[in-house]
């Protein structure tokens, strides 16, 4: 018989062994495991949180910093403009002009400029049937095809146009697609409507809907915006090929004399002023040179701030007065008032010297003031909606 301690003894062995105190272990177990997991992910999202709203900070400040380099070029560009009457190249002294203002940026900062001349490719509203002929034809398209591409484009941008080929597309064919539509009768708003033209999809786009070569060059040689001619001093050498300058002697002397190289080499990079210049370089018969002007007439200010591993991006189009100015419904269908007095040298309606506040362009009885602004601002975009600049003149600090 046990002793009776014994008895206690394995009761108590029991007790400590009891299956319902080992599940409680176990839940408690897997509290904490999804305690720690919780824990875990709200630390990782309140980084993330944190990080984002640190960079919000920092692009603010140095927002801040590219606007104040943005107006000190604008200050810089005006004093020029005035001085030698009208802006032509950065080669005429303002390349620099951070330098020039003797701008300090903040500390640990570093702001460079660089500038693009959106007039050195040809205003697509202002574009003939002939240009674009010619265009396709340089870049090796069947005449057939050119006149086709060409009829596809200005029967999507003007009314009432009247096709050079019978394959050319009409009206009718937009309505037979999947989905129907019509031909909006207007400049290009963006170089995507391209991907919604009949046959200049075909050409600018590959099956898979990706870009050709075709369309980075189209992209790289017109401009969505409405100005009167291409500035040669900024011109690539397909604006030149779309006015029949197909010579090789021809773009020779033109590089040579805006580089300041070869036959001109003792004059250094030189900046063309008036249609003597152009006459004096591509020839006085040349056909280009009667298409082409000297002056800016929309230019795109880039100011790039960096602080350490950080940096923002602020690119601005400017156009001076009687300057570039955003294409609208009808450019091409008729010659409005404001062409006509663009045409003899006035300023038109929206490429003025004065921002006005919305009231007054809602015609709002209210009295409003102008800004006097020097320049329009045609566009403003902000680090990831800037493109990569193909011609650049940069002035870091």
């Amino acid at each position: 018989m046990k002793d009776r301690r014994d008895i206690f003894s394995e009761v108590g062995v029991r007790r400590a062994f009891h299956p319902r105190r080992g599940s409680v272990l176990i839940i408690v177990l897997v509290t904490m495991l999804f305690a720690v997991a919780a824990l875990t992910l709200f630390l990782e999202k309140a980084s993330t949180d944190l990080i984002a709203e640190a960079r919000v900070i920092t692009d603010a400040r140095l927002r801040t910093e590219a606007y104040s380099a943005l107006e000190t070029t604008v200050a810089v560009l005006v004093g020029f403009r005035d001085a030698l009457s009208g802006l032509r190249s950065p080669s005429e002294g303002w390349d620099d002009p951070l330098g020039f203002a003797g701008y300090e940026p903040g500390p640990d900062r570093e702001v460079s400029v660089a500038f693009e001349d959106e007039s050195g490719k040809i205003p697509l509203p202002n574009v003939d049937a002939q240009t674009l002929v010619t265009l396709f034809k340089a870049w090796e398209m069947p005449q057939p095809d050119a006149e086709k591409l060409s009829d596809a484009l200005l029967g999507w941008m003007k009314k009432d146009h009247t096709p050079t080929t019978v394959a050319s597309p009409r009206p009718e064919d937009y309505e037979r697609g999947e989905i129907a539509y019509q031909p909006p009768a207007r400049p290009l708003r963006s170089f995507s409507e391209l991907g919604a033209i009949e046959y200049a999809r075909e050409v600018f786009f590959d099956e898979k809907g990706i870009p050709t070569d075709l369309y980075r060059r189209f992209v790289a040689t017109f401009s969505l915006y409405n100005f009167r001619r291409p500035n040669l001093n900024a011109a690539a050498p397909d604006v030149l090929l779309a006015y029949g300058a197909d010579d090789p002697q021809q773009k020779q002397r033109l590089d040579e004399y805006r580089s300041g190289t070869g036959m001109y080499q003792a004059n250094g990079a030189g900046v063309f002023k008036s249609s003597n210049d152009v006459a004096g370089v591509l020839g006085a018969k040349s056909e280009a040179a009667g298409k082409v002007g000297t002056e800016i007439s929309a230019l795109r200010v880039i100011v790039t701030v960096r602080e350490g591993l950080n940096s923002y991006r602020l690119a601005v189009l400017l156009a001076p007065p009687g300057g570039a100015k955003a294409p609208v419904a009808g450019d091409l269908n008729k010659k409005t008032e404001a062409e006509n007095n663009n045409a003899q040298g006035g300023n038109s309606p929206g490429s003025g010297t004065s921002v006005r506040s919305t009231a007054a362009s809602a015609g709002s009885s209210a009295q409003t003031k102008s800004l006097n602004y020097p320049f329009t601002l045609l566009e403003i975009r902000e680090n990831g909606a800037i493109p990569t600049p193909e011609v650049t003149t940069s002035s870091p600090l």
